[in-house]
């Protein structure tokens, strides 16, 4: 009897060490976008971008000027362009990571480049939907309160505030073998008339920290 109650605890073990392998920490890392946020922060008001972390990457929404996925993952904590400033748990959900890919490329439909706005869809409002859609809880509201001052009273923001906030800090580019990058105006023009197949292979990288790049999650196409 002793030693079927330990085949049963030894099954019962592996069976949770299985759903503990599924089981991840959803986090909402919070970066500065200006260093004025140091002195506005404590009023409960900043310009602040945000990504999600699941399974041990971040994702976070970007512009760009083309019709496809604006969804990208990153190293946790590293987003290129930003200045990293907290973390928020946000709660712990039970999904393997092939169920969440297939997750994050459906909302990746969602999120076009183009679409991206500064007031009315910006990298925090996705987070709040994916927040809200894998936990069940909004990111706090000091994250995208910018946002919503704007939606009342937009004619308050400077115009340079109304855009969007990615576009102009990296270049895009086609990723291309040994590193090596377009180096002509004529190139970069090839590349926006490009079609859908080489949009999806489209870097987002920062040219003052070219060790770090932002890959764009490939949409299921609806």
């Amino acid at each position: 009897m002793g030693a079927e109650e330990k085949r049963v605890s030894s099954k019962s073990s592996s069976e949770d060490g299985g759903v503990a392998s599924c089981d991840t920490q959803v986090v909402l890392n919070v970066y500065d976008l200006t260093p004025l946020n140091h002195y506005t922060y404590w009023f409960g008001f900043g310009i602040f971008h945000s990504g999600i972390q699941v399974h041990g990457m971040e994702y976070g929404f970007g512009a760009h000027d083309f019709p496809a996925s604006g969804v990208f993952e990153v190293e946790p904590k590293s987003c290129p362009g930003f200045i990293y400033r907290c973390s928020i748990p946000l709660g712990r959900i039970n999904m393997p990571p092939t169920e969440f890919r297939i997750f994050i490329e459906n909302v990746a439909s969602e999120y076009h480049g183009d679409s991206y706005h500064l007031i009315s869809k910006n990298c925090n409002h996705f987070t709040d939907d994916i927040a809200w859609r894998l936990t069940k809880r909004h990111i706090p509201g000091w994250v995208n309160r910018l946002a919503r001052v704007g939606s009342v009273c937009s004619c308050l923001l400077p115009e340079s505030l109304q855009v969007t906030t990615v576009k102009h800090l990296p270049e895009y580019h086609e990723c291309v073998e040994d590193g090596l990058e377009s180096s002509s105006a004529d190139s970069h023009h090839e590349h926006a008339e490009s079609d859908e197949a080489d949009q999806d292979k489209l870097l987002l990288s920062q040219p003052s920290r070219g060790s770090i790049d932002i890959t764009f999650i490939k949409e299921v196409h609806r």
